[in-house]
This record gives structure tokens, sequence and C-alpha cells, in this order.
């Protein structure tokens, strides 16, 4: 029987030259079959050897990591073409992907960093200098409370009280919600506070309690996202690491430690819990794809 990498090549090569589409799309193929035959060696199978209920798992652990039901579409339609190819070919004798079926095309799932990828990124800063203390503050804050970047930066001192831990946040419509901050978060803000603030400033006042390294000035929602992407970059992250992506996490994370919707609808400043719900497709793509994977009788 003919290596998978030779069978997946066999039909790219199919697909530029006979079928004639483009590199673009050829390469996107590419990708998806790549992942279709790593999702074969983990199950100690061949490509051409997956049935329906394997290709039904490559599905659901695509969405668990979060991509687009477009982009999980796409895959199922390339999956069906390659195993439709295999059967042309002699290779196979029927297309089990025929009647996979792609995802609902719900909007796309929100993306979110790991952990471990958000310690790398609050790890970014260089604390020994007023704007890394800055920085740190402003990125453990952010994760903490999962604040809109409008009302990061609109923030006044006045607005904490650290020693109850929680901010008093106006958000959408001048609405004011009262929103916990961890201890970590605390931590930090209050060396920002102390030393970092002060050297900012320069003897200068601001009401606002993020300010920007030159002049004191207040800091911005494109300041604010710069930082972010600077630090982002410095920690080894994708490119697309945005201050939504880290609200994401906030919430993400919390709802996977058994957060209750609701609290989490409060905390975001969602004014429908239809729109906190979106989080409730994430946890139930993972924990399908946790399941398929280790479950001993799956």
């Amino acid at each position: 029987m003919r290596h998978v990498s030779t069978l997946v090549d066999a039909y790219l090569t199919h697909l530029a030259v006979e079928r004639r589409l483009s590199p673009n799309t050829v390469e996107s193929y590419g990708r998806d079959l790549s992942q279709l035959a790593a999702a074969a060696a983990a199950l100690d199978r061949t490509v051409e050897s997956l049935d329906r209920r394997a290709l039904d798992q490559v599905v659901r652990q695509m969405m668990g990591e979060g991509r687009s039901p477009k982009s999980v579409g796409r895959a199922v339609a390339c999956f069906r073409g390659f195993y439709r190819f295999l059967v042309v070919s002699g290779h196979r004798a029927d297309n089990p992907a025929v009647d996979v079926q792609a995802p609902r095309a719900w909007k796309a799932l929100p993306k979110f960093l790991s952990a471990e990828d958000v310690d790398k990124l609050l790890d970014a800063p260089d604390t020994t200098h007023p704007r890394g203390l800055r920085d740190r503050a402003l990125i453990e804050l952010f994760y903490a409370t999962g604040l809109r970047v409008s009302e990061m930066v609109g923030l006044r001192q006045q607005d904490l009280n650290l020693e109850s831990g929680y901010l008093t946040c106006t958000g959408k419509g001048r609405k004011q919600r009262l929103v916990p901050i961890g201890d970590e978060a605390s931590a930090w803000l209050t060396r920002y506070l102390q030393e970092g603030r002060p050297a900012l400033l320069k003897k200068k006042s601001s009401s606002k309690l993020f300010v920007n390294a030159r002049g004191g000035a207040s800091l911005t929602r494109v300041g604010f996202w710069k930082i972010l992407k600077e630090h982002g970059k410095q920690a080894g992250l994708a490119r697309t690491l945005s201050p939504h992506v880290l609200r994401h996490s906030f919430a993400t994370h919390l709802l996977e430690r058994g957060a209750d919707l609701r609290a989490i609808q409060m905390m975001l400043g969602h004014s429908d819990l239809s729109t906190t719900q979106i989080y409730t497709h994430i946890l139930d793509a993972r924990l399908r794809a946790v399941y398929d994977k280790f479950h001993p009788r799956n």
C-alpha cells in the first residue's frame, strides 16, 4: 500500500494540474490533509483506512480548536474530494466522507489563548522600568477583568478599590458595573501606582489610571493595542493577538473552570445572555474533542 504522503501529494497534483485550482486553494487543501494525516497517525492508522467515525472526530477536533465553520466546511469538502479521488484511483472501495456534515454557519468562535500563553504574555514586560510596570499592571488587569479596551483606558484611579478587590467600570450606555480584581492583578496595580505611574507622570497630574510613557497623557485605545502587540511579539505569540483575543481568553478560562455563565455575562457587560453563550460552543467542542481522544472505549 502506498504511503500516505504519496497519496496526498498525488491528490494535490491532481487539483493543481487537472482541476487547475489556484495555488492558494491547493495550499489550503494541503494543510487540511496534513491535519487529517496527523489524526490518522495518532490513531495508528493510514489516511486511506479512516472511517466515518474517525472523520467526524477530526471535524470535532477542528471545531474544538476554534476554527470557523467556514474553515471547517472547506476541510470537509476537501476530505470528500480526497476520498472520491481514492475511490476513482482504486485505493478505496467507498467514500467515508460523503455524509460527513460541515458545522452550521454560526458566528465564528472567538479565538483565545491557552493559560500557558497568557503566562508568557504577562511575563513579557520588563518590570524593572516604569513603562514595564505599567504594561504588566495593564495586561494583568485586562486579563483579570475582561474589560473592553475603551473601559480600560477610561479607568480613573478612584475607580479602583484594591482593598476590597473590585473596580467600578462605566460601560456601554454609560452603565456602571462592579468587576472583581484578582490578587495578582491587585499586587501589580499597587506596584504600578507606587513606582511606575509617578515616574511616568513626572510631577504632572492626570485623572486616568493608565498614562502614556511620554508626558503622562492618558493612554489611548491605539496605544493599548500597540502595547499588547509588542509584548505578544516578545512572548512569541501569534500575530492575531488582539485585545479581543485576551478578553475572550478571560471568559473562556472562567467557563472552563466552572464559572456561572450569568456571572461571566455581568463581568463582560453583555446586556443579553445569548451574546455570552458563544463561549459554551467553545467548551462543548473542546470537551467532545477531549472525550474522543482519551475515553478508552471510544
